[in-house]
C-alpha cells in the first residue's frame, strides 16, 4: 500500500484531541511530546485491538486514536482540515448522579483520561482552552519525525500559497502534512462560562483569532449545546443521549450576537474573511443563515461549507419525503443531516461537501440491520464502503436531476477522532487508501448501468474517486483559502 502518491485530503479531523487529553496526566500539561511513543504525543501510534473493535461494534464508542499523525502518514494523507474543540463542559456534567462513574464513563467516550473530563468538568473559560489547543499544534509544527515509512513533518498553513511552497520544496527524503485550521463550535468565543454571555468578550476574543498566526480557514458556529449563538440540531444517539442533555437552545434559530459573529467572521474589513461551516446547526438556524447570506450583496459569491456531513434523502425542510435518487430511502432521514435543496445550493455556490466516515450518520437503522455481515476483512470492507457509497449515490443523482456537475463539490470530512462510531472496517486514517480502493469499485459497478441527464456526469470511476479523497479538495482551497 503506497502512502507517498495518494495526496488525500481529510476536511475534518481532531487530531490532538485524546493526545491534548492525555497531557493532563503529565506534570506538564498541554505538552505535545516529541517522543512519539508517549500518549500526550499527536504522533502516537495507537491502532485499535480487536477489543477495541468489539467494544466500537456492540456499544459504538470509539475509544482508540484514529487521526494521530503517524496514521494520516501512513494512509497518505497530505493536507487535513483540523478542527480545534475545547469539549463543552456539559458533555460531562449530565445525568449519572455519582461523580465517580460520570468520569469513568466520559473518559470511556472520549478516551481523552480521567484528568482532563476533570479540567473540562471545572472550566469556565473555553477561549483560554482553545488558545492551548492551538499552543498544542504549534509546538511540534515542522518538526521531523522518523517513521519506519520515512521522514515526517507537519506544517500549519495559513493559505493555499504556502501549500503550494511546501509541496514544491518536499524531497523524497521528506513528506509534509499540511495543517488547514478549523473551529468546531463558537461556544470557544465564551470566557465567563457560567455567566451572561458579554458581545464585548466575544467580539474581542473572535479579533484575536482572526489575528492568529494560521486564521481558521472556516467555523461551525454551532455544536452539541446552546452557545448563546444559535439553536444547535439533535446529535447525540442511543447511550449518548439517554445521559446527555442537550435540550437548551435545540432547534432555535440565531440570536442578534449570532448574527453579530457571523458578519465579523465574513467581513474582510477586521482580517481575512473565515467561512462558515453549516454543520451542527438547527433547521433554524439554517434558514437564517441562507437568509442573511442572500440579503448581503458582498456575500454573494461565498461558498457554502459543510466540512463533515451526510445527506438524509429528503427533499427540504416543508417537504420531508425521501426522494431524489434510487437510494434515498436508505438513508438516515435526521434534521442534522442536509436536504436535497441544501445539497443543490452547495453545489450551486461552488462550495464543498464533506463525506462523514460515521454509521450512525450516513445509513438509518434498517439498512445498518440489513447490512451483510461477514468474518472476512475485504468483504466487511465492501459491504461497509456501500454505506458511503450510497451517500454519493444519492447526490450524484440529486444533483444530476438539477442538471448540475455533480463531481466538483465532494470531499471526505472524516471526523475521525471526533467521538464517532466509524465504518467498520475503516477504522483509522491508516485505512484510508482501502476506503478509495472500495468505493472506486462501487463507483465502477454504477457507472457502468448508469442513466444520468447530464453528459458530464459520466466520468471514469477512477477519476470520480480521486476527485472526492484529493483533487476537489485541492481545488476548493486553490479557490478559497487566501
Amino acid at each position: 500500500m503506497s502512502t507517498k502518491k495518494n495526496n488525500y485530503i481529510d476536511f475534518h479531523c481532531h487530531s490532538a484531541m485524546k493526545p491534548y487529553g492525555k497531557s493532563y496526566n503529565y506534570s506538564t500539561i498541554v505538552r505535545n511530546n516529541p517522543y512519539r511513543n508517549r500518549s500526550n504525543s499527536i504522533w502516537k501510534y495507537n491502532p485499535p485491538s480487536l477489543a477495541d473493535k468489539l467494544i466500537n461494534y456492540i456499544i459504538n464508542l470509539t475509544k482508540f486514536s484514529q487521526a494521530n499523525f503517524t496514521s494520516l502518514a501512513k494512509g497518505g494523507v497530505t493536507i487535513i482540515c483540523i478542527s480545534l474543540y475545547p469539549i463543552e463542559k456539559w458533555f460531562f456534567v449530565n445525568k449519572i448522579k455519582n461523580e465517580f462513574i460520570r468520569d469513568i464513563a466520559s473518559n470511556f467516550a472520549t478516551g481523552v483520561g480521567k484528568k482532563r473530563v476533570d479540567a473540562v468538568q471545572a472550566m469556565q473559560n473555553y477561549f483560554e482552552d482553545l488558545e492551548r489547543e492551538y499552543d498544542f499544534y504549534k509546538q511540534l509544527d515542522g518538526k521531523i519525525i522518523q517513521l519506519p515509512e520515512g521522514k515526517f513533518r507537519y506544517k500549519l498553513v495559513k493559505n493555499y500559497k504556502e501549500i503550494e511552497t511546501i509541496k514544491l520544496k518536499d524531497t523524497n527524503k521528506i513528506e509534509t502534512i499540511c495543517v488547514v485550521l478549523s473551529i468546531e463550535g463558537l461556544h470557544v468565543l465564551n470566557q465567563s462560562i457560567d455567566k451572561k454571555p458579554k458581545e464585548v468578550e466575544f467580539l474581542a476574543n473572535l479579533k484575536k483569532i482572526k489575528n492568529w498566526d494560521q486564521p481558521p480557514f472556516f467555523v461551525a458556529v454551532a455544536h452539541h449545546f446552546w452557545n448563546h449563538l444559535c439553536g444547535h440540531a439533535e446529535s447525540f444517539t442511543k447511550l449518548v443521549k439517554k445521559k446527555v442533555d442537550q435540550s437548551e437552545g435545540l432547534n432555535t434559530g440565531f440570536t442578534p450576537l449570532g448574527i453579530t459573529i457571523v458578519n465579523e467572521l465574513l467581513s474582510k474589513k477586521n482580517g481575512k474573511r473565515i467561512l462558515i461551516d453549516l454543520k451542527h446547526m438547527s433547521i433554524a438556524s439554517r434558514i437564517d443563515y441562507y437568509k442573511l447570506i442572500e440579503d448581503n450583496t458582498s456575500y454573494k459569491d461565498m461558498p457554502l461549507v459543510v466540512s463533515h456531513g451526510a445527506a438524509n434523502g429528503q427533499q427540504s425542510f416543508t417537504n420531508k419525503k425521501q426522494v431524489g435518487s434510487q437510494v434515498a430511502t436508505k438513508l438516515n432521514p435526521v434534521d442534522i443531516n442536509f436536504f436535497n435543496e441544501e445539497i443543490i445550493s452547495i453545489a450551486k455556490s461552488k462550495g464543498i461537501f464533506g463525506l462523514q466516515l460515521d454509521e450512525r450518520r450516513v445509513a438509518n437503522k434498517e439498512t445498518l440491520k440489513n447490512t451483510k455481515h461477514s468474518l472476512s476483512r475485504s468483504k466487511i470492507m465492501h459491504y461497509r464502503s456501500e454505506l458511503l457509497w450510497n451517500q454519493i449515490q444519492h447526490i450524484l443523482e440529486v444533483l444530476d436531476r438539477a442538471g448540475l456537475f455533480a463531481w466538483d463539490c465532494l470531499v471526505i470530512g472524516s471526523d475521525y477522532d471526533g467521538i464517532i462510531d466509524p465504518l467498520n472496517g475503516f477504522w483509522t486514517t491508516e485505512e484510508l487508501p482501502f476506503l478509495a480502493d472500495f468505493l472506486e469499485r462501487h463507483a465502477f459497478n454504477y457507472m457502468k448501468t448508469a442513466s444520468l441527464n447530464i453528459k458530464k456526469n459520466n466520468i471514469p470511476a477512477d477519476e470520480i474517486i480521486a476527485r472526492i479523497m484529493s483533487t476537489n479538495g485541492l481545488q476548493f482551497l486553490k479557490a478559497n483559502f487566501k
